[in-house]
């Protein structure tokens, strides 16, 4: 993890906190190094911002990758209906299909 990129981003987060990029970005530089950390922020992104549609996707990932699966699913499901939504059928068609790996991984 770059310590002087994870400082910059925490500065953007502090300047425009409203931004959910600032902290979708703080959030995906902690996902190889520290998941707990990862997931505090897209948990943050997925109260405060549930708009968001990028978060959704890596969000359900940590949660696979800290043995979350029940969790992961859940995530998965609201971002396919937020893109619905929001007619995104890209973002849509790619969660679908990590909703429907993640379910036949767990069968």
């Amino acid at each position: 993890m770059n310590e002087q990129r994870l400082s910059m981003l925490k500065k953007f987060a502090a300047e425009e906190p409203n931004d959910p990029f600032n902290w979708y970005a703080l959030a995906n530089e902690y996902l190889n190094e520290s998941p707990e950390k990862a997931k505090e922020y897209f948990d943050k992104l997925l109260s405060e911002f549930p708009d968001y549609l990028p978060t959704y996707y890596h969000a359900a990932q940590v949660y696979i990758d800290l043995m979350e699966d029940e969790k992961a699913l859940s995530i998965y499901a609201q971002g396919i209906a937020l893109a619905k939504k929001q007619q995104n059928s890209k973002a849509q068609r790619e969660l679908s299909a990590a909703h429907q790996n993640l379910l036949f991984e767990m069968d």
